[in-house]
């Protein structure tokens, strides 16, 4: 099946979304999944500790959502980085390969399930899996450099005075070169906090002469900021004015401040509109656990999808706490149409 991996200049996201029927769906929660498959992710690493340990359980967790109408894969790397690795004990040379390898297991993920669709008669095939031969997208992640200190500050976006453009530029250029080789379709910047690190990212996609397109997804916890405070809309601009940024959106937010966003960002950008927000679930930075309860349910989240087709967004799916059975919902909503979700009072 082809995918757009290699040229930048041949990648349109208007394409892609145009080939997909106007919109596409992004995978969900990757933590919890890997926890409910029998993995341990406490650690530093999170779950990019599975690259090392159990890299089996990343693909399965991969095709469960390709099966449950996932068009993008965002790979396993949202943790993943070579300081982090080195820490560990690992050499330059091994963290790179392992944030490679995070790239080749989507990779695989999709070639076997297209494998799966080949052989499988229509497009849904018991369990309500979808299979079909449609394109898919590996996006890479990369984390803000607060995901890397793993002490909740990718919530916060406050790294302190001492952490300056060219830090957070030299923190992430080789990751970032090591990524968009590796064989992914397109880079996503997850959970960005704070406009320093969105100027960090597009200066390195322009500098590198990075070869394959990004998006950007910022977060925010009052509907109108990132979460660091600075302006959404100044944000948003910034990711704007990179011609390799082919998307921009907001990710790990809970359902009910996207709207607003959405709106917030429409102003100021003409890029197709992604958002994958969290389960609305709280993050205790000190205990580095989800607050239970304090979430929506499925039904609640999947009520919220057409309100988001409808304010603009065109790339839909979840953050952490969402699972399978959110996208599979999600997919199913996109599917139907416009006329069977209703929006939920919060």
């Amino acid at each position: 099946m082809p995918h757009a991996n290699g040229n930048f200049s041949s990648f349109s996201m208007e394409d892609f979304l145009k080939k997909s029927g106007g919109y596409a769906v992004i995978d969900g929660g990757l933590a919890t999944e890997l926890e409910r498959h029998g993995a341990d992710l406490h650690d530093p690493l999170w779950s990019g500790k599975c690259l090392i340990s159990s890299p089996h359980l990343i693909r399965t967790v991969h095709l469960d959502y390709l099966e449950a109408g996932a068009d993008i894969l965002i790979t396993a790397s949202y943790q993943a980085t070579i300081q982090g690795f080195m820490a560990k004990g690992l050499s330059e040379k091994e963290s790179e390969a392992l944030l490679a390898k995070s790239v080749s297991i989507a990779c695989e993920a999709r070639d076997m399930y297209y494998e799966r669709s080949s052989e499988a008669s229509g497009n849904i095939v018991g369990n309500d899996r979808v299979l079909n031969k449609r394109q898919i997208l590996v996006a890479a992640s990369v984390g803000s450099y607060g995901a890397y200190l793993a002490d909740g500050s990718e919530y916060d976006g406050n790294y302190g005075d001492s952490v300056t453009l060219a830090t957070l530029k030299e923190f992430h250029r080789r990751r970032v070169q090591v990524l968009a080789e590796a064989g992914a379709d397109l880079i996503a910047f997850e959970t960005i906090p704070n406009k320093i690190e969105a100027q960090a990212f597009a200066e390195l996609l322009d500098e590198d002469d990075i070869k394959i397109p990004a998006w950007f997804a910022f977060n925010s916890k009052d509907g109108v900021n990132v979460v660091s405070g600075d302006s959404l809309v100044e944000c948003t601009l910034v990711a704007n004015s990179c011609k390799k940024v082919v998307a921009v959106g907001i990710n790990c937010t809970p359902p009910r401040f996207i709207s607003a966003l959405i709106l917030s960002m429409q102003k100021v950008t003409s890029k197709p509109i992604l958002i994958y927000p969290n389960s609305g679930e709280t993050y205790d930075a000190d205990r580095k656990e989800w607050v239970e309860s304090t979430g929506v349910s499925n039904e609640d989240f999947v009520s919220y999808v057409n309100v988001w087709r409808e304010a603009g967004a065109s790339l839909i799916g979840g953050c952490c706490r969402t699972t399978p059975d959110t996208i599979r919902a999600i997919h199913k909503v996109l599917s139907a149409g416009s006329s069977t979700a209703k929006p939920s009072k919060d």
